[in-house]
């Protein structure tokens, strides 16, 4: 159009021979990094089509954007034009000077009228006919649009054609018309353009007018109709690119391609160019061309010019390596990327290239071209194979422009200022940019003092990190380091400016320090040269990998650069971009100190004059107080600020330093507002509102935002309607009856409907809850000691909570439901409902009277188990007043509390950590403590005191399989929040309110002195007051209100009127953090409604955790009529009450405490939760508070179902026996509870209200959610709210029959501590078919700031979870691996154990080293259902110590004898009378039922059982003995695991006592029997010698003490005990004090010599026989045989010596007692009349002996006994009090009457039977005490139950097992020899098979085999008839008896020849004997002369199969002739 090239540069040859260098370097193949440029300026996919603007902000209507910088997404600016001549290179344009004295302000016209669209948008325009209005943009001002007035011939029409050539124009502010030539109207427009003017470049957009009248941008004006396809993956659109005030067009449009359109090579080729100042004086422009790109090697022609350009063009190649040292985009929170180059190679041929991510359709957005060098190279490279963060699918989150600005702006002052000196000549001027100044925040700075950094190569703070933000320690400073703060600064530039630390020293600063804020928010992210050697390993790094100082400038400089116009900078992205940077390469090349500053310049550049670089070479003060200088000289509004200027110090003396002066308004403000905790924003808040600070935007407030005054308006609207209000339901908005017959109105109750409430535990809960009882068992099977589950027979519990009365009621509300307090057996029914509160306390000031009284229990009750549950424990984890908490300290606590934080936000600080980490707690080894919560980061640091084994996590919603039909409920939380952005449904459930947010950030900066929570708190308070009035007095404010606040007010007011509602509503939840401002909002909003009619229509509640819910009378009495609630004193007191009431709930205090909100909860309003929230935990909880269970359907993406379908109750039933230290064997059923023991263990047991259970067919809530009401018991008379959303229960019996079986099963106890009756309302439940309603997930409307932390998950964004987790919490080291959602439960608490420690005001700052062992976390989602599955626990926790104090005892019944005719009288006396019982019969057979594998012995009377034999010989399979589950009593006898204050000092060593205490003696005898000396050994403890007599010495052992039979001591037991015992020193019931009621009793165990050692330590204080080692092998008749051998030796040294004294020999005491270690309980069975039962009551094992002691002519009885305890024994009494048959297990032994029968020292099994007959037979008296038994328990181990029968010799190749026929071997054969004991294999062999040896006698009752003087089990199919050879003995009448076989086992003398004469065998009968040896054998025969009637064959001789050193025994058979 005319316009001159005015000084173009002369020649071209100078530009040709730069260019040639340029390349030349570009392409050396040095040993550079490749000269690639990274993804931080790129857009990984190529884009085929363009779409306009609006589209790629999800189709935003145009008008949106009044502010919001320049557009760079045009395709105007995107395709230059063309027509100039390729050949040429582009030159600057120098614009004509303006003339004197006019305006030359960017966005004014010379005649000084403002043309900026923001300004004019509302004022009327006039424009003549056939005028368009356009916008024009115009580089200095890139994010204003200037309106001007063009004639519309010259424009365009919509397909791009039809424009004249030319120019019209007018001025729309000045008014000037005419304006011919375009260049002419730029100046007059004052666009400063650095290139020829033109109509097509400049004028962007038509101007249109939108419903408000106002004037915003439209469409695009089409100049073009055809647009190149831009980049496709190898070739790319080229863009000229400007860092100062040269702009240039490309030379080349595009070129064409490449492998990835079938080409044989790819190359590129394009001509950039690029103004910089060298350094070297001289500016120049840098054209490079035809940059020829084959694969990744670039080529290049000629060399290089001057020595500045030389250096220029290796500080390029510096540049590149810089930015290839990321490759992969690091987490970026920017809308949009900027492309730069595409490689031209195939991505896929190179696995260190990864395709890039392809774009989501609808969201393809266009690369845009920073002003940057611009290289051809690959496009994507990645770092360990991982997809880039960023991935094109990234739309715009809102309004605001990219984050790039366009190459435009290249000749902004932006660009030239950042040459830190005045503009050079060739600039006429240079003027600084204006922008609208966004305000800071009124910040309170603390004293700032430097801080001093070490310079060097790698980056790093030599001084400590500050430990409270902004608050920076003192280091020495060199003189004259200070900055003077200029005055008036925050109000003469709107800003209060931020000091980032980077690397260096910073100044003191004097003055007006209040108007800076000194932060250390990215100090971290240089500290690298502090990472330890193992950090860096974990990372993957190593020590050469650490960046140097320049590298770290220049990443620091990209990143802010990349920073969107709302978006602040955050550690955590920092961080990871160093992270990555040293991954991909080490180091960079070496930057030198003259390159850095114009590198540093020509990275700032891209960012469009938004970062700028000062360089400085003395100091970083002298750049600060520069800054801070031209901040405050001259009016604000005519300054452009940049919102970073970065200071670089390159000092050659100290190395460079820097730090970031952050003067963006909007950053600046939320970076200072970000520095305070909770606490302390909200102390300002109330400091704000206090002073009268707000009183300027209250009074803003008043009128409304149509500038009518707002309550004028309102009281005119009240008296229009004189008292009539809007009908509160079924009705609409319009409909106005009188308020009196409104307030009579009642909804209709729903009494038909009603069910009752139906505490239910879902299969997640049980399975958490089972994991918390697996947990509690691993912790006491530690062997630590540090929990002794055997010692607790109770439970009981106290739940801690937050400061909140309504969690106080609903936990109380939950505990109260699930009926624990029953089940726990701590309270009755009736008294349950009332003292639930009990059991919950608040920590507030009270709560150290609680806890008092809590802790005395707990030490008075050492054998209950108590649990302190410190529920959302992450809750004020800050450290206490005191080191301990002193439980005595109860005044001065209190005041201490109060003192110690802000009482009106709730905010006791410290009392958590003073009542959970007081001493008192941790030292109690009765006491557990368990702390839940959903955000347990802050518990799990390097410091933790819970140990990582003791975390329970709640399962994922993945980790459970099963399907769910569509209606059930499923778990909705936070990463299903921000996974729903995916869902593509048109109104999301998590949204951003960007209208809101527009208005907040106009409002901003007006006020920039206010907090900004003030500011948005008091625009939500307008917002809700307008939307009110808008829906029913003022329709015309309805444009002024965000579209979602209106649907939300519109939806609440609107609900309860609608058909079927029954005047139901929404809930709408509006959290105000600041009590203050909730208390102003709820009293505001009270008054709108009431005065514009609607208080009748909603409540308006404040939820404040210090208040009781306060809810006017009217709607206290409507939710009455829905739930039927005939209580006139009902009132609500937690939010689940008021399900179905339209409300709005403004939720105030410092954090969301745990409340549970109702299922009508439809809104959550976060609109204040903003920039102050960057943790985790502060983030995720106020998210947490929307999170619940919904309809499965409603959620779009397929989802596995939270609580599987378990058909068959497997899964139900798996943690049957969770506790049991032993495996049980199947218990019959349970006397303690008459089922089979594993009660409500998967359940809810018999006292909760419904016996089945019902998963959530319905759309019930899962617990937390679940429970709808709290009141609900007949005893109070009224009923609960349950209609069909609420319906629990389901009379479709296929439903029903899906449940678990054993949660069908009631139960009732026999004990007081379990018993449980069934509730009152048990028998009241409707049951109804439900009608199944949807439950949808809440909408969560959330702040900007919040909702792209939220939404980052969802995209390549950082996302919350890569926050710090909480503010209480450190980072533990600068760099850190990222973390990734995926990182859950374990994985994600080691990872914030790794790398988070507690700060130093946490609680656990000085936590011991080790864990505490009984802590416990459990930890879970919000609003998941953790109360219910603690509460379960507790229940299970205390089945299963019951099970502990149960053991499996046997229960079989003994097989009765046949009555015979006369039946003896009962006889009723108590003690026996020895002549009545010489009257009874002896039963010689066995019928115990541990004897039916055992033969039976012949007797004349038949057996009522044994008509028939036992059908058991014929399987061989053992079959499990039957066993009952039995409550232990206070007489039991105990395991070594039992433990208790009374009876610790009788099987526990004392703290003093060793092992060495105790004395070993040997006792030494002769015996007769074995005819040797035998010695054995007694252990004695020092405390147990009383009961020995010592020689003179003391040394040598005499005799053990007996008493007298004269003695009578109550508290005394005359006989000693003897229990022999082998491989049960843990599971032995070897502790008998309890039995003995503590009476003085001698007891010694009996043991082999090997086990010693083992009984020692578990059994330090008994004393112990040692068996010489002779015995080791031996079965329990040799421990028998020694036992009574040992006790006769004795009676006769105590004769001996108490006949000294003058004491008859008779007078000693001859009983002993040889009881088993399996004896558990005793039982007395009183004789009764016949018409009643006799129950047995447990007695002690003392006063069963005593009974027997005390018999009259005790001297008499041989042996005394009891039965054996069956169920049976309850149903009927004995018939005899008395009878001689056969004594085991318990046994009082008369050693001087048996002093010549002895017990087979030989034998395995059936001594007891073996020695009776061999008692009974020498003539002496067996009696047993009918009426006691014995209880013996079922201990699976030890015992002497078996050998392992294996060969002497293994061979390991060939392991074959051994059965019984293998046992014997004929002499001398080659059969494998065995290694066993000779007895036991020969025991064995007889009991399997001794039908080979006795075929005549198999089930041949009447014809027994004759066993003289021993009894064998020769199986249960045979039985034997004993015969005792010994002269005078009483035998079986034999005569008429034919025998079937002749048994002679090892027989003696007595057996002669003559004596088997006298017995008579039947034809075929065999014979069996059995000696020790063959000659002895061969001597047997021959003695006996057995050859005279018996027939011996030579292959008959058999021996036991072991081998000659271990002495077989020798049998032979041989058959009666």
């Amino acid at each position: 159009m005319g316009n001159s090239y005015a000084g173009q540069l002369k020649s071209a040859r100078f530009e040709e021979a730069l260019h040639n260098s340029i390349e030349a370097s570009l392409r050396s193949s040095s040993g550079d990094p490749q000269p690639i440029f990274t993804q931080l300026y790129l857009e990984p996919e190529p884009y085929p089509d363009i779409k306009p603007k609006a589209d790629l902000h999800g189709g935003e209507p145009p008008g949106n954007e009044l502010m919001n910088g320049h557009s760079s997404n045009d395709p105007e600016e995107l395709e230059e034009d063309d027509d100039s001549d390729s050949s040429s290179p582009p030159l600057p344009y120098l614009q004509a000077p303006a003339p004197d004295g006019c305006c030359t302000l960017d966005g004014f016209c010379q005649a000084g009228k403002d043309l900026r669209l923001v300004s004019i948008a509302t004022e009327p325009i006039e424009v003549p006919a056939g005028f368009e209005l356009v916008g024009a943009k115009s580089p200095s001002v890139p994010e204003h649009i200037l309106v001007c007035a063009v004639d519309r011939r010259f424009l365009p029409d919509e397909n791009g054609k039809n424009a004249l050539l030319g120019f019209s124009g007018n001025c729309v502010g000045c008014g000037e018309k005419g304006f011919r030539y375009f260049t002419e109207f730029s100046n007059h427009i004052n666009l400063k353009l650095s290139t020829q003017p033109k109509k097509q470049k400049h004028l962007k957009y038509y101007l249109v007018k939108n419903s408000q009248g106002a004037l915003c941008k439209g469409p695009l004006i089409c100049w073009k109709v055809s647009v190149v396809p831009l980049c496709s993956s190898s070739d790319c659109k080229s863009r000229q690119i400007s860092s100062s005030a040269s702009t240039s067009k490309p030379s080349s449009s595009s070129s064409h391609s490449s492998k990835e359109n079938g080409g044989a090579s790819g190359h590129s080729s394009s001509t950039f160019s690029f103004s910089v100042d060298v350094g070297c004086g001289n500016r120049r422009v840098c054209v490079i061309r035809s940059m020829k790109a084959k694969g990744n090697q670039m080529t290049t022609q000629g060399k290089g010019g001057c020595e500045g350009c030389r250096e220029m063009v290796s500080g390029i190649c510096i540049l590149k390596s810089i930015l290839f040292l990321l490759p992969d985009s690091p987490p970026t929170r920017t809308t949009q990327m900027s492309s730069v180059f595409f490689g031209s190679q195939d991505l896929g041929r190179d696995c260190s290239f990864l395709k890039p991510l392809s774009s989501t359709s609808g969201n393809k957005t266009l690369p845009i071209v920073p002003t940057a060098l611009r290289v051809n190279g690959p496009m994507n490279c990645l770092v360990d194979g991982r997809p880039p963060l960023l991935s094109p699918s990234q739309v715009s989150l809102g309004p605001q422009g990219p984050a790039y600005r366009t190459p435009d702006l290249g000749d902004s002052p932006a660009s030239s200022a950042m040459n830190s000196g005045p503009p050079k000549k060739r600039h006429r001027s240079w003027h600084p940019n204006s922008l609208v100044p966004v305000p800071p925040t009124a910040v309170p700075v603390p004293a700032i003092r430097p801080i001093v950094c070490s310079p060097g190569a790698v980056l790093g703070m030599s001084s400590p990190q500050p430990p409270v933000a902004g608050v920076i320690q003192p280091q020495p400073v060199t003189a004259g380091e200070t900055v003077i703060v200029p005055d008036n600064l925050l109000n003469s530039s709107g800003v209060r400016p931020v000091i980032l630390i980077g690397h260096g020293t910073l100044p003191y600063f004097y003055g007006n320090v209040g108007d800076i804020v000194v932060s250390p928010l990215l100090v971290s992210c240089y500290k690298s040269s502090q990472l330890t050697e193992k950090t860096l390993e974990t990372l993957g790094l190593n020590s050469s990998q650490l960046l140097c100082v320049e590298t770290m400038i220049l990443l620091t400089l990209q990143y802010l650069a990349r920073l969107g116009l709302v978006q602040i900078p955050l550690r955590e992205e920092l961080e990871q971009i160093v992270l990555k940077a040293m991954l991909c390469c080490p180091r960079g090349p070496a930057i030198s100190p003259s390159q850095l500053p114009w590198l540093a310049r020509l990275e700032a550049s891209v960012s469009g004059g938004s970062v700028q670089v000062v360089v400085t070479h003395n100091s970083l003060g002298e750049g600060i107080s520069e800054s801070l200088r031209s901040l405050s000289d001259g009016p604000h509004h005519q300054k452009c600020l940049p919102t970073y200027v970065v200071i670089i110090c390159a000092s050659k003396m100290s190395g460079n330093e820097f730090c970031v002066l952050v003067l963006g308004k909007y950053q600046a403000r939320a970076l200072a507002e970000g520095m305070l905790t909770t606490n302390e924003f909200l102390k300002e808040i109330s400091y704000e509102l206090i002073t009268g600070k707000v009183s300027i935007l209250a009074s803003h407030f008043k009128t409304t935002s149509l500038g009518d005054n707002l309550d004028k308006q309102l009281v005119r609207y009240q008296r229009r309607w004189k008292g009539q209000v809007i009908q509160p339901f079924q009705g609409d908005v319009t409909d106005h009856i009188h308020s009196q017959e409104a307030a009579g109105m009642s909804p209709p109750s729903e009494r038909a409907e009603l069910l009752s409430k139906l505490f239910q535990i879902y299969p997640t809960q049980l399975s958490v809850a089972r994991s918390l009882l697996s947990q509690v068992c691993s912790i006491a099977d530690s062997g630590t000691q540090n929990l002794d589950l055997g010692r607790f027979c109770k439970v009981d519990f106290l739940v801690l909570v937050p400061p909140s009365h309504i969690l106080v009621h609903q936990t109380a509300q939950r505990i109260r439901q699930s009926g624990v307090l029953v089940d726990l057996g701590i309270e009755d029914v009736c008294s349950a409902h009332q003292k639930s509160d009990k059991y919950v306390v608040r920590l507030d000031g009270e709560v150290h009277a609680k806890m008092e009284a809590f802790m005395r229990k707990v030490k008075q009750n050492p054998y209950t188990l108590f649990v302190l549950i410190h529920d959302n424990s992450h809750v004020d984890l800050t450290r206490g007043v005191f080191l301990g908490y002193d439980l005595q300290h109860t005044g001065q606590l209190a005041q201490q509390i109060a003192l110690s934080g802000s009482v009106c936000h709730g905010e006791l600080q410290g009392l958590a950590d003073r009542v959970v980490n007081c001493q008192e707690v941790l030292d109690a080894m009765n006491l557990l403590v368990l702390q839940v919560s959903c955000f347990p980061y802050t518990l799990q640091t390097h410091q933790s005191r819970i140990s990582i084994h003791n975390e329970v996590h709640w399962p994922s919603g993945e980790s459970l399989q099963g399907e769910q039909p569509p209606n059930e409920l499923l778990y909705f939380g936070l990463r299903d929040y921000s996974s729903s952005l995916q869902w593509g449904v048109a109104s999301p459930i998590l949204r951003c309110d960007d209208a809101f947010e527009k208005m907040v950030h106009t409002l901003l900066e007006r006020h920039p002195h206010l907090h900004s929570m003030v500011i948005r708190s008091y625009l939500l308070i307008q917002q809700y007051t307008e939307a009110m009035m808008a829906l029913t007095s003022s329709p015309s404010l309805r444009d002024h209100i965000t579209p979602e606040t209106l649907a939300m007010v519109e939806d609440l007011i609107n609900a309860p009127g609608r058909e079927g509602s029954q005047g139901r509503g929404h809930m709408l939840l509006v959290r105000v953090p600041s009590l203050q401002l909730a208390m102003l909002a709820r009293e505001r909003l009270e008054d709108v409604r009431d005065k514009l009619g609607l208080q009748l229509c909603f409540a308006v509640l404040l939820g404040s955790p210090a208040t009781e819910l306060n809810l006017q009378k009217n709607f206290t009495n409507r939710l009455k009529a829905w739930r039927g609630c005939e209580n006139e004193d009902w009132v609500p007191h937690t939010y689940e009450d008021l399900e179905g009431l339209p409300c709005i709930v403004i939720l105030t205090g410092k954090d969301p405490l745990g409340e549970t909100f109702p299922r009508s909860l439809k809104y959550s309003d976060l609109r204040l939760i903003d920039s102050s929230y960057l943790t985790r935990t502060a983030l995720e909880q106020e998210v947490g508070l929307a999170c619940t269970h919904v309809t499965m359907g409603v959620v779009h993406e397929p989802k596995k179902a939270m609580a599987p379908r378990e058909s068959d109750g497997e899964k139900a039933t798996t943690g049957l026996n969770d506790g049991d230290e032993l495996e049980r064997p199947q218990s019959n059923g349970s006397a303690a509870t008459r089922t089979s023991g594993s009660l409500a263990e998967n359940g809810v047991s018999s006292s909760d209200i419904a016996d089945s259970f019902q998963r959530p067919s319905t759309s019930t809530c899962p617990p937390e959610g679940a429970i709808t009401s709290d009141m609900g018991t007949a005893a109070q008379g009224f009923k609960q709210e349950c209609d069909s959303v609420e319906s629990q229960l389901s009379s479709n019996p296929s439903k029903a029959s899906k449940a678990p079986p054993s949660l069908y099963s009631s139960s009732s106890s026999s004990s007081p501590s379990s018993s449980s009756t069934q509730r009152p309302s048990q028998s009241t439940q409707c049951v109804r078919e439900p009608k199944p309603t949807r439950v949808s997930p809440r909408t969560v409307i959330m702040s900007r700031a919040a909702y792209s932390l939220l939404a980052g998950e969802s995209g390549s964004q950082l996302s919350s979870f890569s926050l710090l987790p909480h503010a209480d919490v450190a980072w533990s080291s600068p760099l850190r691996p990222l973390v990734t959602h995926n990182l859950q439960g374990e994985e994600r608490s080691m990872y914030y154990r790794e790398w988070t420690i507690a700060r130093q005001h946490h609680a656990d700052y000085e936590a011991p080293s080790v864990p505490h062992p009984r802590r416990m976390l459990l930890s879970g989602p919000p609003q998941v259902g953790k109360t219910g599955a603690y509460l379960q626990f507790l229940r299970i926790l205390f089945r299963m110590l019951i099970r502990l104090l149960e053991v499996d005892v046997y229960d079989e019944e003994e097989e009765e004898e046949e009555e015979t005719s006369e039946v003896t009288t009962l006889v009723k006396t108590q003690l026996p009378d020895i002549e009545e019982v010489r009257k009874l019969p002896f039963d010689p057979y066995p019928r115990d039922p541990k004897f039916r594998k055992a033969s039976p012995v012949y007797t004349d009377k038949r057996s009522k059982c044994l008509k028939d034999f036992k059908q058991e010989g014929e399987s061989h399979t053992p079959d499990k003995r039957v066993t009952k589950s039995i409550r232990l009593s206070r007489f039991a006898a105990h395991n070594a695991f039992h433990h208790c204050e009374q009876c610790h000092h009788y099987c526990e060593a004392g703290p003093a006592t060793q092992l060495s205490e105790c004395t070993f003696h040997a006792f030494t005898f002769c015996s007769s029997m074995l005819g040797e000396e035998v010695q054995l050994q007694f252990v004695i403890p020092k405390a147990k010698e009383q009961h020995f007599v010592f020689s003179q010495q003391g040394s040598h052992l005499e005799s053990m003490r007996l008493p007298l039979v004269s003695t009578k001591d109550p508290d005394r037991l005359k006989s000693p005990i003897f229990t022999p015992t082998t491989g049960r020193q843990e599971h032995g019931l070897l502790n008998i004090y309890h039995a003995m009621e503590g009476a003085t009793h001698l007891h010694i165990l009996v043991v082999k010599q090997f086990e010693m050692p083992l009984y020692r330590k578990y059994w330090p204080n008994h004393i112990l026989l040692v068996l010489p080692a002779v015995f080791n092998n031996t079965g329990v008749g040799a421990a028998r045989f020694m036992i009574k051998e040992l006790s006769y030796h004795n009676l006769e040294l105590e004769r001996n010596r108490l006949e000294e004294q003058g004491v008859k020999r008779q007078d000693v005491w001859p009983f002993i007692v040889m009881m088993d270690d399996s004896c558990v309980l005793w039982n007395s069975h009183q004789p009764a009349d016949s018409s009643e039962t006799s129950d047995g009551t447990n007695v002690s094992l003392k006063m069963v002996l005593q009974h027997m002691e005390n018999t009259p002519k005790i001297s008499l009885y041989a042996m005394c006994g009891t039965r054996r305890w069956s169920s049976s024994l309850a149903r009927k009494s004995p018939s005899h009090p008395f009878s001689r048959c056969h004594l085991h297990d318990l046994v009082m032994l008369n050693v001087d009457l048996t002093q010549n029968v002895h017990y087979d020292l030989n034998r395995y099994s059936c001594e007891e039977v073996d020695f009776n007959l061999r008692v009974n037979s020498s003539g002496l008296l067996l009696c047993r005490f009918n009426y006691f038994s014995l209880m013996k328990k079922h201990i699976p181990v030890g015992g002497n139950k078996d050998f392992l029968v294996k060969p002497k010799l293994v061979d390991m190749g060939n392991p074959t097992s051994i059965s019984p026929p293998q046992y014997v071997c004929a002499p001398d054969s080659e059969q494998t020899l065995l290694d066993a004991p000779a007895q036991f294999l020969l025991e064995r062999f007889l009991q399997s098979c001794s039908h080979r040896l006795f075929p005549k006698a198999v089930r041949n009752r009447s014809n027994p085999v004759l066993s003289i003087d021993s009894y064998l089990n020769i199986s249960p199919e045979i039985s034997v008839c004993y015969i005792n050879s010994r002269p005078h003995s009483t035998n079986l009448n034999h005569q008429g008896l034919l025998f079937s076989g002749l048994l002679l086992y090892l027989c003696d003398s007595f057996v002669v020849s003559g004596l088997l004469k006298k017995f008579r065998f039947l034809k075929g009968a065999t014979l069996c004997v059995i000696c020790q040896d063959r000659s002895s054998l061969r001597q047997t025969i021959v003695r006996l002369e057995l050859e005279d009637e018996w027939q011996f064959r030579l292959r008959d001789e058999f021996q036991t199969a072991n081998c000659s050193d271990d002495r077989p025994l020798y049998f032979l058979t041989g058959r009666h002739v």
